[in-house]
């Protein structure tokens, strides 16, 4: 696992921060399904008989759903959301479900609940790789990490609820997010909210295993859990006293990561996988090896063993599934797949295998009775030399698989590996892993047109506009959907007409902001909800004083900040309403906790720490007023009988269409020169109204703003090119002039018709 950069993770990022960031997520139409690989898989046992078991999934698209197993058909029964990032693994300790995240988290769930977040557990300062629980002991779990980190928790007291202080109520996170100390307890209050309070005086700091040099990939746990085992990049398996977090011995062998470990239930036996593609069988009384298992051609990833520790099934790189018995070294190809296989779940007479795909497949295996399978024939003795299957699988000997087709399967939808923003800044065009694509209006998060498979790149280039809007968001596709990402002031630099929306009513000058218009449309059922509880407290912990402390915060001269007045409607815009049935989620800093996640359908209006510039712009009108002005020079057209109409740099709107220079031409050419060495271009601007008004019967007889008048007067540019009416000035910069210095214009009059 590689250092990617995140929504939520922003640890050694270059890029500056002066202001926190506000990231929404897209999410597919379907919200039962994963849209990226699968990390890990839990599975819990009906506790009663009439009762369902449950299989838990964790993806790499930050979320977690639970399936419910009847029959040994899984249905969708809950999406647990509110990590930022990849989850990479997932287990169950007694009734709570435990997840671990390239966030920096680990995160406790009530399992069997409808998807709520009831703690948060920060420990860690890098991704948080791998998770460890005690069959017997549903107190004690372990986690590890990048960086060398292992922790060991006792959860009875990590999740023990702590009285709220006057301090820890300016600390409120919303969704299950802790405070700002590394030891720290939380509480639920009645707004499903998590208060946090410092843990250096009463709180709970977990045992920190110390030793690793490196990063951690996989731990194993004894069923007392007395026990630990861990690996990682150091290729060495060590052994922890889980009570004291000491070191007991450190076990040599494989010759590179890693990946998996599991401990027989009496906590002598230890099988490790690695990338060196080897299995190995450790007798931890002895302190070595006492068997090594050539079965893969590439890395092991994965294992799960038989209840007896006799046979152990195994996945990796090289996207098979094999079933070995420890005991006489005889091995059978179960099944293959499509993708690598990230982990294994053993249940009954069916092994679940997770992989970077976002399905989950089931295949038929025996969990009691594991010999049965090696009746069907294909068997094969695993080496003790890791390059003898490779030679083997060269040399076309390679075993032919007990199944062709899972028995069972939970779709996922295909996560996006490609995507391009078009230039009008609202359009992004994707693909999946399906090689579908599709084009997505980012402002409303939804997909308005399915091409198919079509090749990306001729598509591209097919809906490419020769048209010049500001780079108001970035965007990424990690978590397998798109995540936007706003930062401000820059993201407050677009603006578009909103005849150019098709906004009905709308008058030919009304600017809308692109960025302030798609927050309303996010945070429209939190303004709505606070706005019915009374909340008035102010983002990161501020209260009310009397005083607007957003203006008291902002980083800008009141000169700079737009007051929306001129752009600002009173209704929600069709062009900025997101989709209640498959809501985005946004991801945005605590003030002190970390980052959080929410669908914005589930905000309840009492989250505090909604960035002060987002609150700002959603509820008051105010954001930073970004430079959108273009300065050029507008002269006679060489040869121009025209006479010179201005006498220096003129200013106008960057959206300014080339039909509006051409009308102040036609209307200064009707007008003595004013003198006036520095005008300000006046043409464009909005109205100022507040309200939406009536268009004239040109525009409602269908016709452009453009077409509207007939100008006597061409534009050019360079001397030669005639400009297109429709065309603005950041266009005409960006496409057609493609020089540094100021935009020159030149003009002439063209015969009437």
């Amino acid at each position: 696992m590689h250092r990617v950069g995140s929504a939520g993770n922003t640890a050694g990022s270059s890029r500056p921060r002066k202001e926190k960031r506000f990231t929404y997520v897209l999410n597919d139409a379907d919200n039962k399904k994963h849209c990226a690989g699968i990390n890990c898989l839990s599975y819990l046992k009906a506790s009663t008989s009439g009762t369902s078991d449950y299989l838990f999934t964790g993806s790499r698209d930050g979320t977690l759903k639970r399936w419910e197993s009847k029959n040994g058909v899984p249905s969708f029964s809950a999406t647990f959301e509110s990590h930022v990032d990849w989850v990479n693994d997932a287990i169950v300790v007694g009734q709570n479900l435990v997840s671990c995240s390239s966030d920096t988290t680990l995160k406790v769930w009530n399992s069997l609940s409808d998807g709520a977040c009831t703690r948060t557990l920060r420990q860690h300062s890098d991704y948080v790789t791998c998770l460890a629980a005690a069959e017997n002991n549903s107190n004690i779990c372990a986690s590890g990490g990048l960086g060398g980190e292992v922790f060991i928790w006792d959860l009875d007291s990590a999740l023990a609820p702590v009285a709220k202080s006057v301090d820890a109520k300016e600390d409120e996170t919303p969704n299950g997010n802790c405070g700002p100390a590394l030891t720290t307890l939380c509480n639920v209050n009645s707004s499903s909210n998590l208060a946090s309070t410092n843990g250096q005086s009463h709180g709970y700091s977990p045992i920190a295993a110390k030793g690793h040099k490196d990063s951690v990939y996989a731990l194993a746990m004894n069923d007392t859990g007395t026990l630990l085992v861990s690996g990682g990049t150091e290729k060495v398996v060590r052994l922890w006293d889980s009570r004291t977090g000491s070191k007991k011995v450190k076990l040599r062998g494989h010759t590179d990561n890693i990946r998996a470990l599991l401990i027989d239930s009496t906590g002598r036996f230890c099988l490790s996988g690695s990338s060196d593609s080897m299995i190995r069988l450790w007798d931890l009384g002895q302190q070595r090896c006492v068997h090594s298992y050539a079965v893969h051609t590439d890395s092991v990833w994965a294992l799960a063993s038989t209840p007896s520790f006799t046979h152990v099934y195994s996945g990796g790189r090289d996207q098979s599934v094999y079933l070995t018995d420890l005991g006489n070294r005889e091995s059978v190809l179960l099944c293959t797949n499509e993708h690598p296989v990230l982990q294994l779940s053993l249940q009954d007479d069916m092994i679940w295998v997770a992989t970077t795909d976002s399905s989950v497949h089931g295949w038929e295996a025996e969990r009691e009775n594991p010999e049965n399978l090696f009746k069907k024939g294909g068997s094969f003795l695993a080496g003790n030399l890791s390059f003898s299957r490779a030679r083997a699988s060269l040399e076309g000997s390679a075993p032919v698989p007990i199944h062709k087709e899972p028995s069972s399967v939970m779709p996922g939808i295909p996560a996006i590996i490609q995507h391009e923003i078009l230039n009008n800044r609202r359009h992004v065009l994707t693909k999946d892993t399906a090689g579908s694509v599709k084009l997505w209006e980012i402002t409303r998060g939804a997909v308005i047109e399915d091409f198919g498979k079509v090749p990306f790149e001729d598509k591209k280039k097919e809906l490419f506009e020769m048209v010049s809007i500001p780079a108001w968001f970035t965007m990424d596709a990690r978590l397998g959907c798109l995540s936007v990402h706003l930062d401000t002031p820059q993201c407050f630099s677009a603006e578009i007409y909103a005849v150019d929306l098709n906004v009905a009513g709308a008058q030919e000058d009304l600017k809308i902001n692109l960025a302030q218009e798609t927050l309303r449309g996010l945070l429209v059922h939190w303004s709505k909800r606070k706005q019915r509880s009374g909340s008035h407290g102010l983002s990161n912990g501020d209260t009310s004083t009397g005083k607007d402390v957003s203006l008291r915060n902002l980083p800008h001269p009141r000169s700079e900040v737009d007051d929306g007045a001129e752009n600002h409607a009173s209704q929600m815009l069709p062009s900025f309403e997101f989709s209640t049935v498959s809501p985005p989620s946004i991801i945005t800093e605590g003030s002190s906790g970390g980052p959080w996640r929410k669908r914005i359908t589930d905000l309840d209006g009492t989250e505090s720490d909604i960035p002060w510039w987002i609150v700002d712009c959603v509820e008051h009108n105010r954001f930073p007023k970004e430079n959108t002005k273009c300065g050029f020079y507008l002269h006679p057209a060489e040869g121009s009988p025209a006479p010179n109409i201005t006498q220096g740099k003129l200013s106008a709107p960057r959206i300014l269409r080339i039909h509006k220079v051409a009308n102040y031409v036609v209307e200064k050419l009707d007008r003595p020169l004013d003198g006036n060495a520095d005008s300000t271009f006046a043409m464009g601007l909005t109205s100022g109204q507040s309200q939406f008004s009536a268009l004239d019967s040109s525009s409602r007889l269908g016709l452009k703003p453009w077409q509207k008048s007939k100008p006597s007067v061409e534009i050019l540019c360079n001397s030669q090119q005639v400009l297109l009416p429709e065309m603005s000035l950041a266009t005409v910069r960006a496409y057609v002039w493609k020089k540094p210095e100021d935009l020159i214009l030149n003009y002439r009059v063209v015969q009437s018709r």
